[in-house]
């Protein structure tokens, strides 16, 4: 009986293998399914891990999700090659900005996230299961997109507290995916809150993903990602009416790097 069970399963297993080799669409079902099944089992297990060791939410417990999320990369045959760190360590608190393309975003943020590092994310993420409990233990800031005040209201509270309790804040100016190889206009919200608390913004860039991501081809194979963390834009003395400059030269500067870190012509 047992040795039935284990010939069916080899089969199974040697069908798969030949289906992704010969279907991308297949394949690209597969990697991704195996990707939320992944996320959804180790966010249990780093919820428990996160309840015992801190005992609730806590920006401590990005350390914890952070260590899991970085093995991630192994089972998908993805490698990291980064520069830069040393822009992370600024004195005090400061808004960390980064182009946001994929579902396969966190990999990236944890394999170059600060301590004392907080998210800022959509409301509706609290209601995905584990991973939603996990990103609240884990302190990340939840907004609402669809109502600009209360949106507006979060984020006054998210400078009082940025300042209070020395944490770095970490936004996709974006506001949400894009995997194109470029980058969508960007939201001000961030750089609102960066100069309104008067903190450094420190950009992040991540080369494209289209090399071995993308969904509308339904290609998701092993590649490498480029990461720089570009050195911190000051904002002290600035005012409301510098957003929009500040805006604009955060995105000019985190586009050319993009394309740069990408191979792609400017």
């Amino acid at each position: 009986m047992e040795l039935g069970w284990l010939l069916w399963g080899t089969a199974v297993l040697l069908l798969l293998h030949v289906l992704m080799e010969l279907s991308p669409t297949v394949n690209f079902a597969l990697r991704i399914g195996f990707y939320c099944l992944l996320c959804l089992v180790s966010s249990a297990l780093a919820a428990a891990a996160c309840l015992l060791v801190n005992g609730g939410r806590t920006v401590k417990n990005m350390r914890i999700i952070r260590a899991v999320v970085r093995t991630f990369k192994y089972f998908f045959g993805l490698r990291f090659e980064v520069k830069g760190l040393e822009n992370f360590k600024v004195e005090g608190p400061a808004i960390i900005v980064s182009n946001h393309q994929s579902v396969l975003d966190m990999m990236g943020l944890m394999e170059v996230l600060p301590d004392n590092c907080v998210q800022v994310g959509k409301k509706e993420l609290m209601y995905m299961g584990s991973v939603g409990l996990i990103i609240y233990l884990g302190g990340v800031i939840f907004i609402n997109r669809k109502s600009t005040s209360s949106a507006k209201m979060v984020m006054s509270e998210v400078a009082k507290t940025m300042v209070a309790e020395n944490v770095k804040v970490w936004v996709y100016p974006e506001g949400t995916r894009n995997c194109t190889g470029d980058l969508l206009p960007f939201k001000k919200g961030a750089f609102h809150l960066a100069v309104q608390a008067q903190v450094p913004v420190i950009p992040v860039v991540y080369s494209s993903f289209t090399s071995f991501y993308n969904p509308k081809t339904k290609l998701f194979t092993s590649g490498k990602i480029k990461v720089e963390v570009l050195p911190p834009i000051e904002t002290k003395g600035l005012t409301s009416d510098d957003v929009s400059e500040l805006t604009d030269k955060c995105f000019s500067t985190m586009r050319e790097t993009l394309f740069r870190l990408s191979g792609r012509p400017s």
